[in-house]
């Protein structure tokens, strides 16, 4: 099994701070892994650019042979086949070898290319919540796009352009040196260094147009994503003209840089196109006054010219390859930043899998939290939830229900004290398995734009069949899921909006029944549906949770009557716990909401029937 780099992140800050070098460093190890592929690319770059060299002496070969008097003896070779054939052999093995250079390497790039990608992405899945909540999701994917995409590019345009031509040019001035007037060896390495020294300043003052750009067309790119993703938002408020202002603003400030850039781009084109043609104005003349003097042949002359063009031509593109490598590195500065971000929550070097059979105990002892330093959430919060028992929290919206939740699951690590699960700290076990200890069917459900069976069988990938359509009978959505035209193979829409919110919910509730954890969070998990389908999940999710230990998040409190211990949480703080009937006797928070809530339900009993309306709770 081969084996990739894997360093460990750096932190965030480094990456404004990324040097080109620094790049190159971080992707050297990714090609490095077929050293010997690599290694015989190489061999083969030389041998294309002996070949390519040996063409033009092949051709002088020829002008000297066939520039004889028809007295002269070597008349009687008329056509000189050794050097023909020599000429054909030299043209073919430069295609040859730069062929077989491609083909050594593709692997090696293709294979870098899909592990940066993929290693990228387990990192970002790795992240926490908090970065996710940051993050510019247009943005971020097109950084990532240009970035696999720059790893080729940079390889290509390096090991098939830059070094070809660098190996190239010391093989040209090195014949140049040792067979002919120096002044040619001059005027080729000066225009050379002028043309590089130009082209290279040149294009860095345009990379800040570059980067303009780039970021220009991220941020456009965010806001049109960000805009038809929330479509429905868009139209509700008849802002069409208003987001089309906002993304035209963008892309106004992108015209105009990518204006100057061309503009730049024309500087360049002119000022190499002058440099290289007074270079070849000036060998051609050196050549022809040496043939004139008798100091050189015709074929010396036909080789000069030869060299100049093999050399010029592909310097032509030197700054096109120079921006687009520059670009590139730009490009894997960004992907690689994302692999930079530091892991808020991550697993301990000695991490172990928890371990737990049938219900498990969750124990949450003096826990403190904030998601900002200057607000805390959860104020010393402790209670136990009984292996198999059911524990519900109730209380006003903002006083930390669903922050419970989060920091089970360990999307945030907790500023003091400690959450167990059969005595097992959460920090000291892995991620992985803490997580498929754990369902939750959450209040706002997000489904994948894929069909309703792939949705539900996400709760546990390779589920047969009949498992799948157990669980929707379970969640009471098998009925709905035949009376639809292609059954389950229904696609449910970005974000699952083509379901209603009762749908959706009933296929995270199935999804999560096909999980099977050993503990079970239902999150407002019946908010979205009326209350005649409340009732029929109420007694399949009671059933379910018998064996189960289970936190139930709840606004209605007529749904976590039957629970074994109700915790009502104001503030983040535990001001009552106790069962139904203890905190009715009391009288307490918990009574007043109960009766905030009864007379909620008969008014809208009293009032005229409505057969579109769902019975939402009440936010008391």
């Amino acid at each position: 099994m081969r084996r990739y780099p894997n360093a460990e992140p750096a932190p965030a800050s480094s990456a404004a701070q990324r040097s080109d070098l620094a790049t190159l460093k971080t992707l050297i190890p990714y090609l490095w892994v077929y050293k010997w592929r690599v290694l015989l690319a190489l061999l083969c770059l030389v041998g294309a650019k002996l070949a390519n060299v040996g063409v033009p002496l092949i051709l002088k070969q020829l002008v000297d042979q066939m520039s004889v008097t028809p007295a002269h003896p070597q008349a009687m070779l008329v056509l000189p086949l050794g050097i023909l054939v020599a000429y054909g052999a030299l043209r073919v093995s430069t295609t040859l070898f730069t062929e077989l250079r491609e083909f050594l390497f593709a692997r090696v790039t293709q294979r870098a290319v899909r592990t940066i990608a993929l290693k990228v992405f387990r990192h970002l899945h790795a992240l926490s919540l908090r970065f996710h909540l940051n993050r510019q999701t247009g943005g971020m994917t097109r950084d990532i796009e240009r970035g696999t995409r720059g790893v080729g590019s940079l390889i290509s345009y390096t090991l098939f352009n830059i070094l070809p031509t660098l190996v190239e040019i010391t093989l040209v001035l090195g014949y140049l040196v040792t067979h002919y007037d120096i002044w040619f060896s001059v005027i080729t390495f000066v225009a050379l260094v002028s043309y590089i020294c130009f082209t290279v300043f040149i294009t860095d003052w345009r990379t800040h147009f570059r980067r303009s750009m780039n970021e220009l067309d991220s941020k456009a790119n965010t806001k049109a994503i960000d805009s038809l993703l929330n479509y429905e938002t868009v139209k509700y408020f008849g802002n069409e003209d208003y987001e089309a202002r906002r993304y035209d603003e963008g892309l106004q400030r992108y015209e105009s840089a990518a204006v100057k850039s061309q503009t730049s781009l024309s500087l360049l084109n002119t000022g190499q196109s002058l440099i290289i043609a007074t270079a070849v104005t000036l060998i051609l003349w050196r050549a022809t006054q040496g043939v004139i003097d008798g100091k050189m042949t015709l074929g010396d002359l036909v080789l000069v010219n030869a060299f100049m063009i093999q050399l010029y031509i592909p310097l032509n593109f030197l700054g096109v390859i120079y921006r687009e490598i520059k670009q590139s590195l730009a490009d894997m500065e960004k992907l690689f930043s994302l692999l930079d971000q530091n892991r808020e929550v991550a697993d301990a070097p000695d991490a172990r899998t928890l371990m737990t059979e049938g219900g498990a105990q969750v124990r949450f002892q003096h826990v403190d939290f904030s998601y900002e330093s200057k607000r805390q959430i959860l104020f010393d919060v402790d209670f136990t939830i009984a292996a198999g028992t059911t524990t519900a929290v109730v209380g006003h919206s903002g006083s930390g229900k669903s922050t419970l939740s989060r920091l089970l699951f360990r999307f945030y690590e907790v500023n003091q004290g400690s959450i167990t699960i059969d005595g097992q700290d959460l920090r000291k076990v892995t991620q992985d398995s803490l997580r498929h200890a754990i369902g939750i069917v959450p209040q706002d459900t997000v489904l994948f734009n894929d069909t309703i069976e792939y949705n539900i069988a996400y709760g546990k990938p390779g589920a047969t069949k009949e498992q799948i359509v157990a669980a929707a009978r379970a969640a009471s959505i098998h009925e709905f899921i035949e009376s639809l035209p292609d059954g389950y193979a229904s696609m449910v829409g970005e974000r699952g909006l083509k379901l209603s919110g009762g749908e959706k919910q009933r296929v995270a509730i199935a999804r999560t029944l096909l999980k099977n954890p050993a503990i079970l969070i239902f999150d407002e998990a019946t908010s979205a549906l009326d209350s005649k389908a409340e009732q029929a999940i109420q007694a399949q999710l009671k059933e379910i949770a018998r064996s189960r230990t289970t936190l139930v998040i709840a606004h209605r409190l007529s749904t976590v009557a039957d629970a074994q211990q109700i915790l009502v949480l104001d503030h983040g703080r535990i001001v009552e716990r106790g069962t139904h009937q203890s905190l009715l006797a009391a009288d307490g928070l918990y009574a007043q909401m109960w009766q905030r809530q009864q007379a909620r339900a008969d008014e809208e009993l009293a009032s005229p029937p409505d057969a579109d309306r769902d019975l939402n709770p009440v936010d008391a």
